[in-house]
């Protein structure tokens, strides 16, 4: 199998096509008239499955009664193609957005619209273009409020935005779920990544409670953990890029967490070994989510670009900008909990 053919991730020319590929021009249809029974082939492009391919998801100008189980599948096959033979193509990350668009986006796709029902507000602070930092509360006991986050913004919002979402030392430290978090576009939850990624216009996803988040026990559930010395805010403002607050209610309850067995977690490596009203008591099934409702709401962005090159040095501001994103968040879960009916509806 051909190696996929890594390009910059802040390339925004058009993709380039494979080695190998070719395009099919189009014949222009003869004008009107007894000997117009030509047949007229419509531009096929091999290296993006074409008029019917998973991209475009329509038929072209010659196969307008062609129905849609034929272009999806057409698509499909083209997709594959593709896999095969290497014509696809991945940033320097690992980032792979036709893999993301088409299979990962379809896999959570239907736990993010039918089991958890997620409500979206706020997507309007999102910025339609450029770089901005989006700053999200925690929890679950599995990371799947971070995912959910990323399908948020990718349906939607009005122009189908990519978050990459920064993830802790462990996620790439496991075999399978490293090869998918970077096909993704996640990456290490470092400053360095952080703000190339920012400058380069990309929306970038973070969690500052990290495992204190996720791993905080029922009891203290909507309760925010430190949200660390304010990296997230340093970065954002060497980038210069907004800050977007983000709420999630509802991945608190998916896993209650009534307890930890901490030498079991110390012998397997992990940061916590969860106990659970169901695992790891009904074993497998166990591991299975509950049907939460869950709202994400999106706030007001607050601006980092008018603070002065040196303002990344002064710590008294990097402690108010942090301390303001957190109370902003804060607010918000307390919020939408009043609002909230019920932890299922």
């Amino acid at each position: 199998m051909a190696d996929a053919k890594v390009i910059p991730f802040d390339e925004d020319r058009p993709r380039r096509r494979a080695a190998g590929t070719r395009r099919v021009r189009a014949v222009p249809a003869p004008a009107p008239g007894p000997e117009a029974a030509v047949t007229v082939a419509p531009a096929v492009e091999a290296a993006g499955g074409g008029a019917d391919g998973a991209a475009g998801g329509q038929a072209g100008p010659g196969g307008g009664g062609r129905p849609a189980w034929d272009r999806r599948l057409a698509g499909g096959l083209a997709f594959l193609r593709r896999r095969i033979t290497g014509e696809y193509e991945v940033d320097e990350f690992g980032y792979d957005r036709e893999l993301t668009d088409q299979v990962l986006m379809s896999l959570l796709r239907p736990l993010f619209d039918k089991y958890f029902r997620v409500e979206v507000r706020g997507i309007e602070n999102v910025p339609a273009e450029g770089g901005a930092l989006i700053v999200a509360n925690h929890s679950g006991t599995l990371p799947l409020d971070g995912l959910m986050m990323q399908v948020a913004v990718h349906d939607h919002h009005p122009a189908q935005r990519h978050l990459r979402l920064l993830a802790a030392d462990l996620v790439f430290m496991l075999p399978v779920v490293n090869e998918l978090a970077r096909k993704a576009g996640h990456t290490l939850a470092c400053a360095e990544d952080a703000q190339r990624l920012l400058e380069a216009g990309e929306l970038v996803g973070v969690m500052p409670e990290g495992f204190k988040g996720i791993g905080k026990p029922f009891g203290d559930r909507y309760r925010l953990q430190r949200f660390g010395r304010g990296g997230f805010v340093s970065t954002a403002l060497r980038a210069g890029t907004p800050i977007v607050p983000c709420s999630i209610v509802g991945a608190e309850e998916i896993y209650p967490m009534v307890g930890n067995a901490k030498t079991l977690a110390r012998l397997l490596g992990i940061p916590y070994f969860p106990i659970t009203p169901t695992f790891p008591w009904l074993g497998p099934l166990g591991a299975v989510p509950l049907p939460t409702k869950w709202t994400i709401q999106f706030g007001e962005p607050i601006a980092t670009d008018g603070y002065p090159p040196e303002a990344v040095e002064d710590p008294m501001l990097m402690f108010n900008l942090t301390d303001e994103v957190r109370e902003q968040i804060q607010h918000t879960l307390y919020k939408l909990l009043v609002q909230r009916r019920s932890v299922f509806f």
